[in-house]
């Protein structure tokens, strides 16, 4: 595609897309209307089409709206590269980790309630956490090896504590600890399971750290999930479906597929060393008879549309289309930094929440503290998440802005495409 056929494609998705969006964004005829730069905007399509054009990755849509307008919309290379199935706006991604944040809402809106304690311990909720240990390992002087010791936690791990990962719960495949492997034997990432299942067989293993005292993403907002659960007295499913996916008229958005939606779904290209597509779940096994396990960590399935609706809900403060979901106090406390001063924060790249990259972590989201350190694109107050196949959003309060990244790929592969996305998206905008 050259660059003028690329210009050309910009324009068209940005004064058409609205109807793809749906009323809460305006129509737009001109992005600089809303202070972007046309050609500039066009630097996005040229820079995901030259990768799909190398095979290095299958495809993307990408999102970027301003003052509640849409400004740019492109769908570019392929749903499904084998297949040669073109990307379509309208295709459904698996939003892996970019369902944590609808989970933290979740979770704020039953403390908006009063059915919800942000510090209460944990077991108040989900017993099976009553007796719940901290992993503590040393080396066996006589046999040189590693073995696991346990103690008593210090304190409870609370609901906060869940919603900003310094809960002692983490990812099993992201350490090599003890505690790390026996997270891994346990087949906590079971889609048979259901959440009080799971909640059952991760309370019998024990915390990675004291609570309180370490950030380390891992598994605490499936345990939101189940939270939501237990307090709501209805599944997680039915809670997000009810409560905030169609309030918000997000109807692409779900842990299963319809039988309508299957042909929609996006694919992570094949391995061309061993011809096949890096595991995930297939459209077959995402239907709604073969789900037990709604994962508030990565679960649901959406479109980059559905999520713009998310975001822009968040950045009007709670409310959209005279819909309110939260208060603006609440947003307020969900995007300021959370963890706890001084405590050791561990990797995640540029999504690290660590001082060094001008991050915190709020309720929910990684946010930019600093005007300084982080060398990326952006605004002291912006927040933002990724998902382990490649997507992606921020939202900017300063710029009144936002943007959606959605792509099929391995998590090691995505974090310069998340980089890319920023300064495309920034130095687009010039005014």
């Amino acid at each position: 595609m050259n660059s003028k056929r690329i210009l050309l494609a910009t324009c068209m998705f940005a004064c058409c897309a609205f109807s793809v969006v749906g009323q809460d964004l305006s129509k737009l005829t001109r992005p600089e209307d809303s202070g972007f730069s046309t050609e500039r905007l066009a630097r996005i399509t040229q820079f995901f089409q030259g990768d799909v054009d190398k095979g290095a990755i299958p495809g993307a849509v990408v999102l970027l709206a301003r003052n509640g307008k849409l400004v740019y919309l492109q769908a570019i290379g392929y749903q499904d590269r084998e297949k040669r199935a073109p990307m379509k706006p309208d295709a459904i991604f698996r939003m892996a980790s970019m369902t944590k944040p609808v989970t933290s809402v979740a979770v704020m809106m039953l403390a908006e309630e009063g059915k919800i304690d942000l510090i209460a311990p944990v077991y108040q909720y989900l017993p099976d956490f009553k007796d719940v240990r901290v992993g503590v390992e040393k080396v066996n002087p006589s046999a040189g090896k590693p073995e696991l010791s346990f103690e008593d936690p210090k304190r409870p791990m609370t609901v906060q504590d869940l919603l900003r990962h310094t809960s002692g719960l983490v990812y099993g495949p992201f350490g090599n600890t003890l505690v790390h492997q026996g997270y891994n034997k346990a087949n906590l990432f079971d889609g048979g399971q259901t959440l009080a299942e799971f909640v059952t067989k991760l309370s019998k293993l024990p915390l990675a750290h004291q609570p309180g005292t370490v950030w380390e993403y891992g598994m605490s907002t499936d345990v939101l999930g189940r939270i939501v659960e237990v307090v709501s007295g209805m599944s997680f499913d039915r809670f997000v479906e009810e409560r905030i996916t169609t309030p918000l008229g997000m109807h692409d958005t779900a842990f299963y597929l319809s039988a309508a939606q299957r042909p929609r779904l996006a694919e992570l290209q094949a391995d061309p060393a061993t011809g096949r597509r890096p595991g995930s779940s297939s459209a077959e096994d995402l239907t709604k008879e073969k789900q037990k396990w709604f994962s508030g960590g990565g679960g649901l399935l959406s479109t980059a549309s559905d999520y713009a609706r998310f975001c822009q809900m968040l950045l009007n403060k709670g409310e959209l289309n005279g819909v309110r979901i939260l208060a603006p106090k609440t947003l307020a406390v969900m995007t300021s930094d959370q963890i706890p001063p001084g405590i050791p924060r561990l990797g995640l790249e540029d999504l690290a929440p660590t001082p060094e990259m001008g991050h915190g972590f709020g309720l929910g989201f990684a946010v930019r503290t600093d005007a300084g350190h982080s060398p990326l694109s952006g605004s002291v107050g912006d927040y933002f998440w990724a998902g382990a196949y490649g997507t992606y959003f921020w939202i900017d309060p300063q710029e009144k802005m936002f943007a959606v990244l959605l792509t099929q790929m391995p998590f090691p592969q995505s974090g310069p495409y998340r980089r890319a996305m920023r300064e495309l998206a920034y130095g687009a905008l010039v005014h």
